[in-house]
């Protein structure tokens, strides 16, 4: 696991050694363990390294034989001894035991087809010196990231954004359309940034870099059809043998590793699949909350007391959050929004303290639909096509529900009944929009000043969410909506939040439910098994029953929220409007102050829940004034 960049030129032209060096050392935290840097003519590349695998011979970069190719690679290719031995058939001579060095020989025989090849998480670059030729490639789900940007003849990429920004000649001018679509969603998609002429490198796409032209390709999707047909059983022994391969693919490591364990389905199936297949005990961390409603320590401890984990847990309070927040908008080098990234950064640092890998239950969700608003769509397309007179009683019918605003993605049903009425037909097509805490494009237009807002499509965002839906390969309402998911909120929130904030720490985390054969497999499971009334998961659970506890297996999906409603009316709410409503807040020329007030006066009263709106506007706020950017 490491971090990587580069400079490259499309005429030749030397490329300054201290630049890149420079540009290496802003990523130092993705890999303390060493750097490496490869220079020639028109050529800079380098990477920070974070040894997991031949610790003592498995420096970069990495060569061919006869060293024409190079390559900087971050990631893990959990299939690398199965490719290493047909490669040795083939009469490749391996210098390393590195997975890094099978990569570089694939792209010898392969060409970029060499990531087909691959089962892991990475984002490698390579030169290929006869062809004058820059490779670079991401995996499938976006596991690992890549920004880059060409600049006067020039393309310029790394691990992270805040790095890049800091080596191009020139300041880039921010794109408001992308921070619309940040309100909207509380990150910023692929392949945009929040400035212009920057971009990320998307999921399951590689990019070749060849006499000064620029070429993307994607080379991997999956489909939800055709649909299996095998008998319950066979599909429980299936899904067993799938997720024991993937996690136990997943313990290959020279170096201590444990498990993030939050109490829910997805990560104590992989800690009990773990215990399966470890002869010691597993080391496990969790994180949680003073306000209990917020905390799943209780069903973490019944996993570790299960399998007998050595266990670690770490609580979180407010007064961690306002120098914490600061620190972790650097790392993500743009806005982002997503309040359960606070936790984990905490929970890195305390496992990093113990191990240096860690795996979790990431993905599991989006594969076998297990969030609440997957059984609430088809209710919602009834209520729409209800009398307008009885759609007017939902205010009052939604103050009935529990106040939501800091639940996990999709809220509950009171915020999405209250939302409802307001959204366009672009915005009910969007699944994780109509059930979502974050801001509508009416609230938007209330929000923008009028001299921006007259220049934005207030319903990109929206929009992009519904053509994913639409376009997805795939036959029933709730696979397009999970194969949507998959390539939007995943890619741009979860994953973003699981690389930066463990990296942050130096810690490699793991996802055996991303493992690209399950995620295949899960999608062409009939959608009887992935959802059932208002039970999601539901083969997962029949199939893992006998191996999680039952108040586990019981307990309602909590997911990673934080109290965030509940800090803004209290212990925050001075720092809210300090950042918001100062005469220098960074806000100020972009939003109409009279909207800001009345969002904070709103949520104080209870009158209705801003609170994700308002941590969304906390976090811009914050990134602006870090960047210094104004109008």
């Amino acid at each position: 696991m490491c971090g990587v960049c580069g400079i490259v030129d499309g005429s030749g032209r030397h490329v300054d050694p201290a630049a890149l060096r420079s540009l290496n050392n802003a990523i130092a935290h993705r890999g303390p363990d060493g750097d490496g840097f490869f220079e020639q003519p028109g050529v800079g590349l380098a990477m920070r390294r974070l040894a997991i695998i031949d610790v003592a011979g498995g420096d970069q970069p990495i060569f061919n034989e006869d060293k024409t190719l190079a390559i900087v690679y971050n990631g893990e290719c959990y299939n690398y001894q199965e490719l290493r031995d047909k490669l040795d058939k083939r009469g490749h001579q391996f210098r390393t035991n590195s997975d890094t060095e099978c990569i570089v020989h694939l792209y010898e025989d392969h060409g970029p087809d060499c990531v087909q090849h691959l089962r892991g998480m990475f984002a490698f670059a390579i030169w290929d010196a006869p062809r004058q030729r820059l490779f670079i490639a991401r995996d499938r789900l976006g596991k690992k990231p890549i920004f880059y940007s060409v600049i006067a003849g020039r393309l310029y990429f790394a691990s992270e954004l805040g790095a890049l920004l800091g080596q191009l000649p020139e300041t880039p001018e921010l794109d408001f359309g992308t921070i619309d679509q940040y309100l909207s969603l509380q990150y910023i998609p692929e392949p945009y940034t929040a400035y212009q002429n920057v971009f990320k490198l998307p999921a399951a796409h590689y990019l070749i870099w060849e006499k000064g032209e620029l070429k993307l390709e994607r080379y991997w999707d999956f489909s939800y059809e055709p649909k299996q047909n095998a008998s319950e059983g066979e599909l429980i022994e299936e899904l067993r043998a799938i997720a024991a391969e993937a996690v136990r693919m997943r313990l290959i490591s020279e170096v201590p590793l444990g498990a993030h364990l939050s109490g829910g389905i997805d990560s104590s199936i992989v800690v009990a699949l773990m215990a399966q297949a470890s002869s010691g005990p597993v080391k496990t961390f969790s994180a949680g909350f003073e306000e209990t409603s917020f905390s799943e320590l209780p069903y973490a401890r019944a996993v570790a007391q299960r399998y007998g984990t050595e266990h670690h847990e770490f609580t979180l309070t407010f007064g961690d959050v306002p120098a914490t927040l600061e620190t972790l908008l650097q790392h993500f080098g743009e806005p982002f929004a997503d309040p359960s990234a606070l936790p984990l950064y905490h929970l890195s640092r305390l496992t990093r303290e113990h191990v240096t890998v860690a795996l979790n239950g990431d993905g599991g969700d989006e594969s076998f639909a297990g969030y609440q608003r997957y059984w609430l769509d088809p209710m919602a397309d009834n209520y729409l096509r209800l009398p307008a007179f009885v759609r007017s009683a939902v205010p009052a019918l939604a103050s009935a529900f529990p106040d939501g605003g800091d639940q996990p993605v999709g809220g509950s049903l009171g915020n999405g009944l209250q939302r409802l009425p307001q959204l366009s037909e672009v915005d009910r097509r969007a699944s994780l929009l109509r059930w979502s805490s974050y801001f509508s494009v009416k609230q938007k237009a209330d929000l923008w000043q009028p001299n921006i807002s007259a220049k934005l499509d207030l319903h990109q965002a929206e929009r992009q969410l519904a053509t994913l839906a639409e376009n997805a390969p795939a036959y029933n309402r709730l696979d397009r909506t999970l194969y949507a998911d998959i390539k939007s909120y995943l890619a741009g929130d979860l994953l973003v939040k699981a690389d930066r904030m463990t990296m942050a720490n130096s810690l490699e985390g793991r996802s055996p439910f991303l493992d690209h054969v399950l995620v295949e497999w899960a999608a062409k499971l009939p959608v009887k098994y992935k959802l059932r009334g208002r039970q999601g998961k539901w083969l997962l659970r029949k199939a893992f029953a006998d191996m999680l506890p039952p108040e586990v297996l019981e307990h309602k999906k909590q997911g990673f929220g934080i109290p965030v409603g509940a800090w803004l009316r209290g212990p925050l709410e001075t720092w809210t409007r300090d950042l918001l409503l100062a005469p220098d807040s960074a806000l100020k020329p972009w939003f109409q102050r009279d909207a800001m007030v009345r969002l904070i006066a709103e949520h104080q009263t209870g009158k209705q829940d801003h609170g994700k709106r308002l941590w969304a506007l906390a976090c811009l706020a914050l990134w602006a004034r870090q960047q210094q950017i104004s109008v």
